[in-house]
């Protein structure tokens, strides 16, 4: 989302967030209406502690617009005490050796900015919450499984609360709320939206695979593969 876009969304954005004030688990079904969400919302546990959630906010950062901050409000829950859970992707701009490059142009946009990359130039946070006690304490009952053979990606991602407790984001969970869900909140509510834009990207290229197909009737369909 572009700077200018940002101005003129986010009042809508602080509308939008009142009236879904009024409609009950607004979030916690647009959240598991994305795939990425869904996957790591596995535990019923998980699920429980959801449904106390009232808001969902996404501040993007001033000298960065790409840069962002992710804050989830609860309700009185029985897991944790903490009424707000953040997690920053701060901006950590890339070391440039020739000034100029940080010289913005008429846009306000500098060389640095277009080398921009969110998995080298966003650095997450972490926080501890304060979970009410050990039966209810989910990221101690379903740690991150480290897999031996990749070092990035955990074997298993355990609870969906590893997201606010561990640095590291390697399944992309925060990119998936605050550049896909939030800026389309009621669209993921609805069911309108699916997957993820990826997911989008792959079904228009195998819609384009079978419209090719269909001009040639001689040509034999491929087997589908076995999933």
């Amino acid at each position: 989302m572009e700077r200018e876009e940002i101005k003129v969304y986010t009042p809508k954005y602080e509308k939008r967030r009142e009236i879904v004030k009024a409609i009950d688990n607004f979030w916690p079904v647009a959240l598991m209406h994305h795939d990425v969400v869904l996957v790591h919302v596995q535990h019923k546990s998980d699920q429980s502690a959801l449904s106390y959630l009232q808001d969902v906010w996404v501040t993007r950062h001033k000298d960065e617009h790409r840069a962002f901050t992710i804050e989830f409000t609860f309700k009185e829950n029985p897991f944790f005490s903490d009424k707000v859970l953040t997690k920053e992707f701060k901006h950590n701009p890339p070391k440039v050796e020739d000034p100029a490059q940080n010289k913005p142009n008429e846009h306000g946009i500098t060389d640095a900015m277009l080398e921009f990359d969110s998995d080298l130039h966003l650095d997450p946070s972490t926080i501890k919450i304060n979970w009410k006690d050990d039966d209810h304490n989910l990221t101690k009952l379903y740690p991150r499984v480290v897999d031996d053979e990749d070092d990035d990606v955990p074997a298993e991602s355990g609870s969906f609360f590893n997201f606010f407790e561990q640095k590291s984001d390697p399944f992309g969970i925060g990119e998936a709320i605050g550049i896909e869900i939030f800026p389309n909140a009621i669209d993921y509510f609805m069911g309108d939206v699916q997957g993820s834009e990826i997911d989008s990207d792959e079904e228009d290229d195998e819609e384009d695979e079978e419209d090719e197909e269909e001009i040639d009737l001689e040509k034999p369909r491929p087997k589908k593969r076995k999933v």
